[in-house]
């Protein structure tokens, strides 16, 4: 019988908060989605910075954006996410990067191919 180690579950517990995360968003669910985030949790996109996690809920609140999550990986305290997200007009593939710190995610950047909506 395996061990499973400290990491282990760290990773799992990781991974899980940041599902969580995307799955409240593609339910409209923006006060379980806010409950994955620090207070002061930064997000860095393609067209923009948020700081703070009711910021970042507020717009996501106007934007409804839906997410297709294709591939996840984890490292550590790092998530990252290859998925398909559903910004209305359009459906771009993008790259999550999500850093955790105490069961929360702390910060995270989405990076993808903007010229589809400019």
């Amino acid at each position: 019988m395996m061990k499973t180690t400290e990491e282990q579950l760290t990773e799992h517990n990781n991974k899980v908060v940041v599902n969580d995360f995307i799955n409240a968003l593609n339910k409209e669910d923006f006060d379980t989605a806010r409950q994955q985030l620090a207070d002061d949790v930064t997000f860095k996109g393609v067209m923009g910075e948020r700081n703070g996690a009711d910021v970042y809920i507020e717009d996501m609140r106007k934007m409804k954006f839906k997410y297709d999550v294709k591939k996840s990986f984890v490292n550590g305290q790092d998530v990252c996410l290859w998925y398909d997200i559903n910004m209305g007009e359009k459906t771009i593939f993008s790259a999550g990067w999500y850093k955790l710190e105490a069961d929360k995610i702390k910060s995270f950047e989405v990076l993808f191919d903007p010229r589809p909506l400019l």
